[in-house]
């Protein structure tokens, strides 16, 4: 028998969206209920970005002990203990996840742990403790933000035995001697090339002509090039046809260029074709909110859905699949409903790529500068003739800056190189600030540090970077 009682809002959804969007609901006065199946945290915290960031740093660090001695740094023997490494991880999640849960309590939040469906347009029920216990919430408001999941694809069936999607890639205790990642996208290659410097024989295998189809084609010439530094052999314009597994490999059949077909032989293979939205088996239908055909929820500058009283936040309200684009989102959601005149007004998106070199991106990229209307003034400037890359060993890569040749405005910065991800911070702010090209240019930049290839990068814009030779 189920159990009713009202609450004010309900998150569905404790990622980082939803516990985002939770914590400032909390701050606004509202009582909040977060629901989630899994646990707190979401994809991110629990089987995505942390935990996969911790394991590419590890490997990074175990390719630089293999390659000291170019320092003169010499390790014996150096090996990888993935047992011991997976708990290293698992630690750096439990620590995240657990100050995420405080921080909901300290608010507080009410929590519960349950499978969620939507009833009608203000209640839901809640299946918690294995489905035996039912519990009915009627709602004042809704925030879904139920995220996403690996797109399942006939033939590419996932067992995470032999057949993994990434979250089955990140808990691996052994390191596969041959491994086939299927998705030349940044998990595939993110995650392959974290099995590259441990040891795997990687082979990536890509239905486009390139890799990292969502970068700049010069920058993901740069991340190619890494990977066959690290003997990883990757296949463009190929496509998996088939997969058979038995106990102890996987035999994949492919669909090579020239139309013919081969078959090669794998202990484990990764699956990252894509990912779809969580919307399929929480009852929207009920309530009257409306899909896409891709099934992600329509939603206005609010984060409102077609239902006044519904909002929608993160991997469902639509690309790009980002958590801090979901988190941000989250925000302007619990803000619209405690009345403010909030809307999601970004203008600078940050996206990243944590392969090796690292590719950060904002703004806009040459083409869509020029299908805007803009005449786009390029000027890039190289990691090689950067004293502080130099210095840590790490020349390869550079900085892309894109301005308009009509009024110097900034249009988009676009990285790739060492610390990627954290140099494109200072270009987010330049463009959500509305700069100009010029003002990159002119801002003092410590010397000798990583984020001068900016400062040289804009100066190449305007025709006088200094440490580079610019033709006339």
């Amino acid at each position: 028998m189920s159990v009713s009682r009202s609450v004010d809002v309900v998150v569905l959804g404790a990622g980082p969206a939803g516990y985002v969007c939770a914590i400032r609901l909390a701050q606004l006065g509202k009582k909040v209920t977060v629901i989630d199946k899994a646990e707190v945290g979401g994809v991110c915290l629990n089987r995505g970005c942390i935990p996969s960031k911790a394991l590419i740093h590890a490997g990074s660090l175990y390719e630089k002990i293999r390659h000291g001695a170019e320092l003169g740094i010499v390790v014996e023997k150096a090996r990888v203990d993935m047992p011991k490494l997976v708990e290293w991880k698992n630690g750096v999640v439990k620590k995240l996840t657990t100050g995420v849960q405080g921080l909901l309590k300290a608010n507080g939040c009410e929590f519960i742990a349950g499978d969620a469906k939507l009833l009608s347009n203000t209640s839901l029920e809640v299946k918690t403790a294995g489905g035996k216990a039912t519990e009915v919430l009627n709602f004042k408001n809704l925030v879904v933000a139920t995220g996403s999941r690996p797109m399942a694809i006939k033939g590419l069936e996932v067992d995470n035995v032999r057949v993994l999607d990434s979250t089955g890639a990140l808990d691996q205790t052994e390191i596969p001697k041959r491994l086939l990642c299927i998705g030349g996208g940044y998990i595939g290659l993110e995650l392959g090339t974290f099995y590259a410097k441990v040891g795997s024989e990687v082979t990536v295998v890509e239905a486009a002509p390139r890799i990292l189809m969502s970068v700049e084609a010069d920058l993901a010439k740069v991340v190619e090039r890494g990977l066959k530094k690290r003997n990883v052999k990757v296949l463009l314009n190929t496509q998996v046809k088939s997969l058979a597994s038995s106990k102890t490999e996987v035999k994949a059949t492919f669909k090579l260029p020239d139309g013919k077909e081969s078959t090669e032989t794998f202990d484990k293979v990764l699956v990252t074709i894509g990912r779809t939205p969580n919307t399929d088996a929480i009852g929207l239908e009920k309530a009257g909110v409306k899909c896409d055909a891709k099934g992600f929820i329509i939603v206005d500058a609010a984060r409102k859905t077609s239902n006044a009283a519904i909002y929608a936040i993160g991997d469902v309200a639509g690309q790009p699949l980002l958590a801090h684009k979901g988190s941000k989102e989250g925000i302007v959601a619990a803000e619209a409903i405690a009345g403010m005149k909030t809307v999601y007004d970004v203008k600078a998106m940050p996206a990243v790529v944590f392969t090796d070199p690292e590719v950060a991106t904002v703004g806009l990229t040459e083409e869509e500068a020029k299908a805007k209307g803009f005449t786009p003034k390029v000027g890039v400037f190289p990691f090689a003739a950067n004293g502080r890359a130099l210095s840590v060993a790490e020349p390869d890569g550079m900085v892309k800056v894109i301005g308009d040749a009509k009024t110097g405005r900034l249009l988009g910065v676009h990285i790739v190189g060492v610390e990627a991800s954290n140099l494109i911070a200072e270009a987010a702010l330049a463009l959500e600030m509305g700069a100009q090209v010029e003002d990159l240019a002119l801002t003092v930049h410590a010397h000798p540090t990583l984020p001068e290839t900016m400062m040289e990068a804009a100066e190449a814009v305007l025709g006088h970077a200094i440490h580079i030779f610019q033709k006339k």
